[in-house]
């Protein structure tokens, strides 16, 4: 057993971003500045669009599509009930409603079947998040949005490397929204960025991101001369500080040297626990690029003698951190109250949301963690079995 405690999902931070951090410290360029237009830029190009806003947050990112495109009271927004609560609370804090859908149970992302179901006359947009780091099935949903003239937002939290039939993931819809939270597969600390290749979209985003100011408000403060800026929207305080930037300069062009590791210890993974009682995750599907942001193993409970929730106090007893994505959105008491929604009404999800488990998935860790890692699932299932 580890004498340590392996934390779940912590970061990779190389001396390149502490180095930075420190000069943004010595400048005293704190905020919002020349490294948060840098970052902008460079993934900008990783991602080959027009715009991309850098914020404090990707919820600030899907708040902020919900606004600019218009969503508000009255208005719904298909959101599968399998993720994470912001994905819902934009839409809620736009003023709209989120129709939750269920998923398919195999990928574990958003069915386009159930999303045909779920569409009414009020319905204005869809967000698709590509789940675990899995493209989603854009071929479908963009028909669909097509034909119903709905908009498209990405949540692309989970996705900043996925690729789906030749095209990144974020840039089929009319927003893409991504996150560099610490356990993300690049990491700010905190972070999000909205990319479009619509320029209304894209000026609106950064207008409402520091107060509602004029863009780029942060120039007023450069060396060539004071700028008086106006308030033209009630804004928001989303904006990136420069002291994020200084980290997300460095870890983006490591992104694919980060992707490999993972690849290489979610392989490892698959072939460790193929005779468990569990269910590992679909390899890619063709013509995809998996992100491979999470390790999700579905207990298989009927051939176990414990459950899901036992089952994680054993990893954490053995010294192993560990996550569970997700609770089903429709089993939290918020949206029950305030929605009416109710156990039973998405099968799929609810059957992932008892079993599922994900287990230490980065770049940070060692090989030995590795072993450790599969050391613990196997000593717990081997004896529980």
């Amino acid at each position: 057993m580890r004498k340590e405690f392996l934390v779940f999902g912590s970061p990779l931070i190389e001396e390149e971003e502490i180095k930075e951090v420190v000069h943004s410290l010595r400048t005293a360029w704190l905020g919002t500045g020349p490294k948060v237009e840098r970052f902008e830029e460079m993934f900008r190009e990783y991602k080959g669009v027009k715009y991309a806003m850098a914020l404090y947050s990707c919820t600030a990112c899907l708040h902020l599509s919900m606004r600019v495109l218009g969503i508000e009271k009255g208005d719904e927004v298909i959101v599968p009930t399998l993720t994470f609560a912001a994905t819902a609370n934009a839409v809620v804090n736009a003023g709209g409603k989120p129709v939750f859908v269920d998923v398919e149970r195999d990928t574990m992302n958003i069915s386009p079947e159930e999303i045909r179901k779920h569409i009414t006359p009020k319905t204005r947009a869809i967000i698709p998040v590509h789940f675990a780091g899995r493209p989603c099935n854009m071929d479908e949903i963009m028909e669909i949005a097509r034909e119903y003239n709905l908009y498209v937002v990405e949540d692309c939290a989970h996705a900043i490397e996925g690729e789906y039939h030749g095209k990144k993931t974020g840039t089929f819809g009319d927003i893409g929204c991504f996150s560099f939270y610490a356990t993300k597969n690049i990491t700010t600390g905190e972070g999000g960025m909205a990319i479009t290749s619509n320029e209304e979209y894209a000026n609106k985003i950064k207008v409402l991101a520091i107060h509602g100011l004029s863009k780029h408000a942060w120039r007023r403060f450069k060396d060539e001369g004071y700028r008086h800026y106006y308030v033209v929207e009630a804004g928001f305080k989303y904006n990136m500080m420069d002291i994020q930037a200084a980290i997300g300069i460095h870890q983006l062009p490591r992104i694919e040297k980060y992707w490999r590791r993972r690849k290489e210890i979610w392989e490892r993974y698959n072939e460790a626990f193929r005779d468990l009682p569990v269910i590992t995750p679909l390899p890619p599907e063709p013509d995809t690029k998996h992100s491979f942001h999470l390790y999700t193993l579905l207990l298989k409970l009927e051939d176990i003698s414990i459950n899901r929730d036992e089952f994680l106090q054993e990893m954490t007893r053995r010294n192993i951190g560990v996550g569970v994505h997700y609770i089903a959105l429709h089993l939290h008491p918020y949206y029950q109250r305030e929605f009416g929604y109710k156990k039973g009404q998405f099968p799929n999800a609810e059957w992932i949301s008892e079993r599922t488990v994900s287990i230490p998935l980065s770049p940070k860790l060692t090989d030995e963690d590795v072993e450790d890692v599969i050391w613990a699932v196997r000593d717990i299932l081997e004896k529980k079995g």
